[in-house]
């Protein structure tokens, strides 16, 4: 518990009442009421792929912590749950409760007005914070109560009055707490989480499964059914390894169809045809030659000024018209787009999708790509690829774009050059929402392995710098 303030500091082990071991094993044929009207939680719901139907709590919430942040939590869950229990006689009802606390001063609630929220906004991105909710699951036949929380911890970078305001302009913050929305536009504001990113959006998914399954209620079979039909296991030439994943290559572009759907409509994509030219040709050298031919590759550039490029599942790839007005030349810019083809024939989002969200919002986004409850996890699962990769994954997709740069005829030695350009602009410039140095983290690192891949030797500075005593 290290770092978590002292005044929330809350028992770690599952608070259970006590008849919870009363639960009937055939709950899973109850059915599953929600006593919340929050869109967040909603949204959240829908990505469990299971029937549920809402009925509003109406009762009052505790306003001030008299113990800890968890206990306080868990108790408002617990008052909005038996109040809606009250109302039915039979099923399974969920009661949650979420607020962000920072550490010295005070919750963070709903802010009231504009003004408000934008404090509330500058306040939590002047320190690190926590969000606890807390969750009760309640038999309204029985009367049998199961009550846990879960934690998140927040870093967010500082951005400006005027990108504040900005970004009110295009998302209500009044019905969240903190004045944010990190399944949303908000998540650019977002330096790093520890924990649960459901948590943060209101609803801890995992914690919930846990306790839905000690209270008879199995969503996890379900999933597992599902995707036993689509599981593949296979050699994948880019990693060299032999790998299994839930999701094959047509639910793959399916993901990827529907997340480029979203960046197509969320960005505003550049109409430059020399430019789009410029970097479909490229594409096409470096697509030749790359590991993974079944899929059908895509580039568009987006018409802004931040220095930035990144790639979705199945195939896409966006180019920021700021980075290509950086590079030198189209060996520099053919680095970048290597790079990006190889973070698609890896997989490396596929991988992180599933590891980090769940099987359940990829069984979702592969089943259709048109279904109603669908949108929500598309922006959940957009929103990660605005978050750093692995630094793992970023040495293999430089290895890998070096490669495909060889192999297209380009001079790999432009790829270092590139990223000490981005280097150069990373130690120029704040890091900003986007920004290549904030998903693509760790360039001197990189430079340094870059280097020993095309010349095959490490001197004394590079080893320094690879192993993080730079930088």
């Amino acid at each position: 518990m290290r770092g978590v303030p002292t005044a929330c500091r809350g028992d770690e082990a599952t608070l259970l009442s006590s008849h919870d071991h009363r639960f009937s094993s055939l709950n899973i044929m109850k059915p599953l009421i929600l006593a919340s009207a929050s869109p967040q939680r909603k949204n959240l719901m829908n990505l469990l792929g299971i029937p549920y139907t809402i009925i509003p709590s109406k009762s009052d919430e505790l306003k001030k912590i008299t113990t800890t942040c968890s206990r306080f939590v868990q108790d408002n869950a617990l008052l909005k749950a038996r109040e809606v229990a009250g109302q039915v006689k039979d099923g399974i009802v969920i009661g949650a409760d979420t607020i962000v606390y920072v550490g010295g001063k005070k919750i963070i609630g709903k802010p009231k007005d504009l003004k408000q929220a934008k404090e509330h906004l500058k306040l939590l991105m002047s320190r690190p914070h926590w969000v606890y909710t807390g969750i009760a699951l309640i038999d309204s036949a029985s009367k049998n109560e199961l009550v846990d929380y879960e934690k998140t911890k927040i870093f967010m970078t500082k951005i400006s009055d005027s990108a504040i305001d900005e970004y009110y302009k295009h998302m209500s913050p009044l019905d969240k707490a903190g004045g944010f929305d990190i399944e949303g536009k908000g998540s650019m504001f977002i330096r790093r989480i520890e924990g649960c990113y459901f948590n943060v959006v209101g609803l801890p998914l995992a914690k919930l499964r846990v306790m839905l399954r000690k209270v008879g209620v199995s969503i996890l079979t379900l999933c597992i059914v599902l995707s036993l039909s689509s599981c593949s296991t296979e050699y994948n030439l880019a990693t060299q390894k032999q790998e299994t994943l839930l999701y094959g290559a047509e639910r793959e572009k399916s993901i990827g169809a529907a997340m480029a759907q979203a960046v197509d409509k969320e960005l505003k994509l550049s109409a430059d045809v020399d430019a789009n030219e410029r970097v479909e040709k490229i594409l096409k050298r470096i697509t030749a030659v790359c590991d993974r031919q079944e899929l059908v590759y895509t580039i568009k550039v987006i018409d802004d000024d931040k220095i930035n490029a990144l790639s979705l599942p199945g195939g896409y790839v966006y180019v920021y018209k700021e980075l290509m007005d950086k590079v030198e030349n189209d060996d520099q810019l053919a680095a970048v787009i290597a790079h990006e083809v190889g973070h698609i024939t890896a997989r490396h989002s596929m991988k992180r999708l599933q590891s980090v969200y769940g099987d359940m919002l990829l069984q979702l986004a592969a089943i259709t790509a048109t279904n109603g409850n669908f949108a929500s996890g598309v922006n959940v699962a957009l929103s990660s690829v605005f978050f750093a990769h692995a630094r793992e994954d970023e040495y293999e997709a430089d290895a890998l774009g070096i490669k495909y740069m060889k192999k297209a005829g380009y001079k790999v030695d432009e790829a270092v050059n590139m990223l000490k350009k981005l280097k150069f602009y990373q130690d120029k410039e704040p890091s900003r929402p986007y920004s290549y140095w904030r998903t693509h983290p760790y360039l001197t690192q990189r430079i340094a392995a870059a280097g020993q891949i095309i010349n095959q030797q490490l001197d004394f500075r590079q080893y320094l710098n690879l192993t993080g005593e730079k930088d």
